[in-house]
């Protein structure tokens, strides 16, 4: 198993977590995923993956839901 954090940016409210729950769960190598929301920061995603999941993956998934991941550096 692969445990996954990055940031996501302009996530404000619980339809924003929900959104980018579904669309990054939808990727076959997901297995669960939990967001802590931060509307005045950087949210973190958790991801629990059967394998690699590829950042360009997870970026894409996270625009289809109408958000930014954020530079890896944000989220420490």
């Amino acid at each position: 198993m692969n445990h996954i954090e990055v940031g996501v940016t302009g996530m404000t409210c619980g339809h924003c977590v929900t959104a980018v729950a579904a669309e990054v769960s939808a990727l076959p190598e997901v297995d669960s995923v939990e967001v802590d929301l931060r509307p005045d920061a950087v949210s973190l995603l958790r991801i629990v993956a059967t394998g690699e999941v590829p950042r360009d993956a997870l970026a894409a998934a996270v625009a289809e839901a109408g958000y930014e991941l954020a530079d890896p550096a944000a989220t420490g």
